[in-house]
């Protein structure tokens, strides 16, 4: 421009510079407006899901906790658990959800639903603890069903330290039931030892060691 030496052909140059990029420009001012909005637009469905979802879960966690579960309430408590699944799955609460979903099936009875619940749970989420959470739960009902050898598989696949000391005093009772004294006795020890570095309550699991007549039981 320092080289035009009139205002006419300024004006020129700049004419045909609009007629060349006033089309692009003005598009791109469009599309940036659009991007803007529609950015807001999934701001706000976003935090309408997870408030619609908190909800749900609210709800849920109001059954849940009642001392006791008739039929009526029973159902509809797991038709919450449905509810968020299939319109909030891969969230928080809909993880949450499953895990109580699995609670409220040994509740109702329904060990093998509980089992799916967990296992449907450790597939789909990818929170570690839950997932890890998720394993401890089901090894309990694998060992409650006789399935010691399985129990002890599930235990091994989890990784969340602050699961340790429960993790490793189920550990103990699988072994127990496997007539795998030492090892259990073992488990136990390491349990308790555990628990105490990171101050978590561990009750029974004592009992338990002193019942396998270990030497030092209390550590």
């Amino acid at each position: 421009m320092a080289e035009l030496n009139t205002d006419e052909e300024q004006l020129e140059a700049i004419k045909r510079w609009w007629k060349e990029n006033g089309t692009s420009l003005i598009a791109g001012v469009v599309i940036a407006a659009a991007g803007i909005f529609g950015w807001k637009a999934w701001e706000g469905y976003q935090a309408n899901q997870a408030e619609a979802a908190s909800m749900r879960y609210q709800q849920l966690l109001s059954l849940a906790s009642q001392p006791t579960l008739e039929d009526a309430a029973l159902s509809q408590a797991r038709e919450q658990v449905t509810a968020l699944n299939e319109e909030h799955g891969g969230t928080l609460y809909a993880d949450l959800a499953s895990l109580i979903d699995a609670r409220l099936a040994v509740a109702d009875g329904d060990l093998a639903g509980a089992r799916d619940a967990l296992s449907t749970l450790i597939d789909a989420t990818e929170r570690g603890y839950l997932k890890d959470l998720a394993r401890l739960r089901l090894a309990r009902l694998q060992l409650a069903g006789d399935e010691a050898d399985t129990a002890l598989s599930t235990l091994d696949a989890i990784d969340s330290e602050a699961l340790d000391a429960q993790r490793l005093a189920l550990r103990g009772d699988a072994q127990l039931t496997l007539g795998q004294k030492d090892e259990a006795r073992d488990a136990y020890r390491e349990a308790l030892a555990t628990a105490e570095a990171s101050g978590q309550p561990l009750f029974g699991t004592q009992l338990k060691l002193d019942n396998l007549g270990a030497e030092e039981a209390t550590l």
